[in-house]
């Protein structure tokens, strides 16, 4: 197992712990509280991803575009758990629009990309199935999703409103 690139600060919710990226620790730390389970994450792709162009140069793009985006992959069901309860926590503003449209400043990438389980066993037949949503957000979005994370475990939940689509508007000359 290869060191972690980021500093690390050790979480541990019931039987469940784990060395994480201490910018995600907060986060990770409510997710378990919550009883969602988490795969995998990191503080910022970019970095961490940025020898891949070194043996995979058609990915140098890709890994530019990840800097400063962090990301938690989940069991598809947490992970959409996950998203429902930061929408339930808070206003439908311009982060809830980055979270949920694709055209928003920084929209998240949601993505459930189908596994082959002959992939992994190669005696198998095909089969696909989904087993992972990987949710990539701006790092900056941080603070907003573990105040959200704390007031949906708390219960402080917000009534259903309009969303604020201003964020999505061209700015005028």
């Amino acid at each position: 197992m290869r060191e972690n690139l980021h500093p690390v600060r050790r979480v541990a919710v019931g039987d469940v712990s784990a060395d994480i990226d201490e910018e995600l620790a907060p986060i990770i730390e409510v997710i378990w509280r919550l009883g969602w389970t988490t795969w995998t994450c990191c503080q910022n792709a970019g970095e961490s991803n940025a020898g891949w162009p070194k043996k995979l140069p058609h990915m140098a793009p890709v890994v530019a575009a990840q800097l400063g985006w962090a990301y938690i992959d989940f069991p598809v069901d947490d992970g959409v758990a996950f998203l429902t309860a930061l929408a339930q926590a808070g206003p439908r503003d311009a982060f809830y629009l980055r979270m949920t449209h694709w055209a928003a400043p920084d929209a998240w990438h949601v993505n459930a990309k189908p596994k082959d389980r002959a992939a992994f066993d190669q005696s198998q037949e095909s089969q696909f199935g989904f087993h992972l949503l990987l949710v990539r957000f701006p790092s900056y979005d941080r603070p907003e999703i573990l105040r959200r994370l704390l007031a949906y475990e708390a219960g402080q939940l917000i009534d259903p409103g309009p969303i604020d689509r201003s964020s999505m508007n061209p700015v005028q000359p």
